[in-house]
């Protein structure tokens, strides 16, 4: 590019050394404005040839950017106790030779918990006076003599009996058991356990101190 310039204003030199009544200082400036023309000239198709190459090139394409977000509500987990399996106790019966085929699943002596209170995961303030209150219902076929226990089992001592002697009760009878409970000091999920006499059924409390 340079060379070029050199050239042509070399051409330019001579041919207007050639006109008459020109001084050497109109002819610099002839030369002058003549390199400055060209320069011009090719800074335009340069920017011709750019702006060329701009539009065959295709527009590049943004990225979306994905921000995960999380759900605003806050689910807190439900924690269910683990209670010891119910074994059944059943007598076994002489057949009554009626060939009739007919037998019962009910078991001889069981029990079930109804009406608990306070429900499962329910919430207390650390050391927070409470009732419990659990119905004993005999769900077996046979009744029961009095004098059954019905211990504690396992978990934190919410209560401070650890034994309660039940009443005789007949198929389907049922009895309450009221315990004045505190809750613990340590926060958290706490259960207590406690089981009717020949691991019938577990009565059990279930609570969550925070």
């Amino acid at each position: 590019m340079r060379k070029s310039l050199i050239t042509l204003a070399a051409i330019m030199l001579v041919l207007t050394a050639c006109v008459p009544g020109q001084t050497p200082v109109d002819v610099q400036a002839q030369v002058d404005t003549a390199v400055a023309q060209t320069m011009s000239a090719q800074d335009q198709v340069a920017t011709s040839v750019a702006l060329t190459v701009a539009a065959q090139n295709p527009t590049s394409t943004s990225t979306a950017v994905f921000t995960a977000t999380s759900s605003s509500a806050s689910t807190v987990p439900t924690l269910t106790p683990v209670i010891p399996t119910v074994t059944p106790l059943n007598t076994p019966s002489s057949g009554s030779g009626s060939g009739s085929g007919s037998g019962s699943n009910v078991a001889d002596y069981s029990c079930d918990i109804i009406r608990r209170r306070p429900l499962d995961n329910t919430e207390f303030n650390r050391e927070a006076d409470f009732d419990i209150k659990w119905t004993i219902i005999n769900t077996g076929t046979k009744a029961w003599p009095a004098g059954f226990d019905l211990k504690y089992f396992s978990g934190p001592h919410l209560v401070t009996p650890t034994r309660i002697e039940l009443p005789a009760m007949k198929p389907k009878a049922q009895f309450d058991i009221v315990f004045d409970a505190k809750a613990p000091t340590q926060k958290g999920f706490h259960v207590m356990t406690w089981v009717v006499e020949g691991k019938l059924c577990f009565p059990y409390t279930a609570i969550i101190v925070k």
